[in-house]
């Protein structure tokens, strides 16, 4: 993208193609955080890239696609086409790093691209989850705990689809149940996880979302050993017993608000 105006061209040719983002996350100064950029199937073999600045006009690109990681090492993005979802992550956060846009490269047209902002705090963030990457296994549940210090507006949702508000609901055929029993906490658990259920989701407490992304994998199995023999009557042949060897997994997550895609031609 170079210093073209953007948004006068974009209004003479129109965007159809969209990108989908959280809105606004809280991160601690010197942390880290990764943020998901949703992308319209059109825009799958894109260059996707990570611009820093409060004018889409003018914000510099610190981090490409076809670049990997920035020349400063804080800055990074993998794309993941069949999710069509492309990941920046920022490390080493400032109180300068605030204003950023997921930006697609358009090479016929005008780049398109969607806002997000940090707001970065000295002390604990306002909304946080444990981790933000949880693996859990198809057929369990997994649990995801949002702290955070202003209650309103809770929800539970999944970047590009529905959201969870009320006690119980469901995302995409996943049963979501959330618990608001104790004071600055509140537990998504979703349950009968499957192949399906993998991608970004977030929690949100207020104008603040944060992202998770949970990866659900096959659960795995072990091979019990052969029953001892029979004091009375020895067994003639083993036995053997598979169990499923699974766990709930403690996780986080993110808010924001949802928009859906429309189909597009970018040319």
């Amino acid at each position: 993208m170079s210093f073209i105006p953007h948004l006068i061209l974009a209004g003479l040719i129109g965007i159809h193609c969209q990108i989908i983002t959280v809105s606004r996350v809280s991160v601690k100064a010197g942390g880290s955080i990764s943020i998901p950029c949703l992308y319209d199937q059109y825009y799958r073999n894109h260059v996707k890239y990570l611009c820093q600045g409060n004018d889409w006009l003018w914000c510099h690109i610190v981090v490409k696609t076809n670049q990997g990681k920035s020349s400063s090492g804080r800055f990074s993005i993998s794309d993941d086409t069949n999710q069509r979802i492309f990941t920046v992550t920022i490390n080493k956060i400032t109180h300068k790093d605030t204003y950023f846009w997921c930006g697609v490269e358009i090479v016929s047209g005008a780049d398109d691209g969607q806002y997000f902002q940090l707001s970065v705090t000295t002390g604990m963030s306002n909304l946080y989850v444990d981790q933000q990457e949880i693996t859990a296994f198809k057929g369990r549940s997994v649990t995801i705990n949002c702290h955070y210090k202003y209650s309103a507006g809770r929800k539970w949702c999944r970047l590009g689809s529905t959201c969870v508000r009320n006690q119980f609901g469901s995302i995409d055929g996943t049963a979501v149940t959330i618990d608001a029993s104790v004071s600055n906490d509140f537990t998504v658990t979703m349950s009968k996880l499957r192949t399906e259920s993998s991608g970004w989701y977030w929690c949100a407490a207020g104008d603040l979302q944060l992202p998770v992304n949970v990866t659900v994998k096959e659960s795995p199995s072990t091979t019990m050993s052969p029953s001892t023999a029979n004091k009375t009557k020895p067994r003639t042949s083993d036995i053997t017993a598979s169990v499923n060897n699974g766990k709930n997994i403690d996780a986080i997550e993110v808010a924001g608000s949802i928009t859906a895609i429309e189909m597009c031609d970018p040319n």
